[in-house]
């Protein structure tokens, strides 16, 4: 059994997998390299660093509703969302139905109509909209959002470069309703996870609040200080929401991650999302499978075995790490008669999800120290984490925790606190809304 968990420890380190060929210092440092190189231009860094002219308040408005929308995926959620006085969200009148785009390729007139048709039986209820808009867009200073590329599911050319809060409006208004006094915050959906994170029942205060979400895509969100966004230049004393695309970092730790990305659509984009997220996770350990077989790691019976599945996604490879022995998992299937492929195949998921979280918690830690928040324990930064992924995916949280308390929290002493908040995207969007 030595021989075989010497020769996957070797292959693992060969092949760059083995999370400690990843230097923290050299990542953590490019890391915030490129976060700065965003905030002076967005064009000379892999990440975007997105001005959302959105602040964290000091104090969600209590007993005042707001209508909140949330275009995400393949639907579109209407609702009515009151803080109570002790902070808790109430969600009333709740809707959903299917996104325009979806089924077939619609107008700009068509796709505005769906969101009026929803938000109608809601116009009297409120002046303020939240509105979180899972697609890519820039914001404009007056808390629109002009979409710039919809995800190959949504068919609808003429909306790109269209302000879906203002065209929402004038929508409404075609139909006769007085849209004199609304107003629509339109916001991401990792933007408003970092507000949600503002309603999250505490112990003790937070210094500093991080939007984070690990699902079939990732990114992540802070709060900057106005004065550091030179592509602004705002010297207004201010501060800001800043939503990084941190999924786009640009990052290859080996050869085998390059033949990964030219493998997928954009090989020069989205690489740290295409090492850690729900929708590569699988593909990248297909890749990884195949080179163990090539190398002599793994059996030939396993290789005919393997060969049959036709590849596996990020499910099937958490299923083997939480139960290796359940014979109904196709993994497991595999590896049956054979004790060194099993333990061997363990050890190469393993590695890639402790990789996974050792990208994830540079990723976290970046920002923790761009933000300057988290120098006081008692005070940490509150981390609103979202996303099946980071949550449903075997030792991935755990691993992270690992790595960010090695080298956040002993190396640096910056501190913060893990939180789930459920319908973070309704919840952030409706305090968006209340702070208009």
């Amino acid at each position: 059994m030595s021989d075989c968990v010497q020769k996957t420890e070797d292959f693992l380190k060969r092949r760059g997998i083995d999370p400690a060929t990843v230097d923290m210092e050299h990542l953590l440092n490019t890391f915030l390299s490129e976060m700065e190189k965003g905030l002076r231009d967005e064009h000379a860094s892999s990440l975007k660093m997105i001005p959302t002219y959105t602040t964290v308040v000091s104090e969600i408005p209590k007993n005042e509703p707001v209508i909140v929308l949330d275009a995400g995926g393949t639907n579109f959620r209407t609702c009515l969302v009151t803080f109570d006085t002790e902070g808790t969200a109430h969600i009333e009148d709740f809707r959903k139905v299917s996104m325009p785009g979806v089924k077939k390729e619609v107008s700009a007139e068509e796709f505005f109509s769906t969101f009026a048709n929803e938000v109608e039986r809601l116009i009297d209820k409120s002046d303020k909209i939240g509105f979180c808009f899972s697609y890519a867009a820039s914001i404009t200073a007056d808390h629109d959002g002009i979409p710039l590329v919809f995800s190959k599911e949504i068919k609808a050319p003429e909306v790109i470069g269209k302000p879906v809060g203002a065209t929402l409006l004038q929508e409404l208004a075609r139909r006769g309703y007085d849209v004199s006094n609304k107003k629509v915050a339109v916001l991401n959906d990792t933007v408003a996870t970092l507000l949600a994170g503002q309603s999250a029942k505490r112990e003790v205060p937070y210094s500093g609040y991080i939007g984070f979400i690990l699902g079939t895509g990732t990114n992540t969100a802070y709060v900057e200080e106005n004065s550091s966004i030179e592509k602004l230049g705002l010297q207004d004393g201010g501060s800001q929401i800043i939503n990084i695309e941190s999924g786009n970092f640009d990052f290859c730790p080996s050869e085998l991650d390059r033949e990964f990305f030219n493998a997928t659509k954009a090989p020069q984009q989205y690489h740290l999302e295409k090492m850690i997220s729900g929708a590569y996770l699988g593909p990248l350990s297909t890749l990884v499978i195949e080179k163990a077989i090539e190398d002599g790691v793994l059996s030939d019976t396993f290789k005919a075995r393997f060969s049959k599945l036709g590849g596996i996604n990020t499910t099937v490879m958490s299923n083997y790490l939480e139960m290796p022995f359940n014979h109904e998992y196709e993994l497991v299937a595999c590896c049956e008669g054979n004790k060194e492929d099993a333990v061997s195949l363990w050890m190469i998921i393993d590695a890639l999800i402790a990789r996974s979280a050792k990208l994830t918690a540079a990723n976290l830690a970046a920002t923790i120290l761009k933000s300057g928040a988290g120098t006081d324990p008692r005070v940490p930064v509150c981390i609103n984490a979202d996303g099946t992924t980071f949550y449903k995916t075997e030792y991935l949280k755990k691993y992270t925790e690992y790595y960010l308390h090695t080298h956040l929290q002993l190396a640096r002493r910056r501190y913060y606190r893990f939180v789930h908040i459920d319908d973070s995207p309704t919840i952030g969007a409706a305090i968006a809304g209340l702070s208009l």
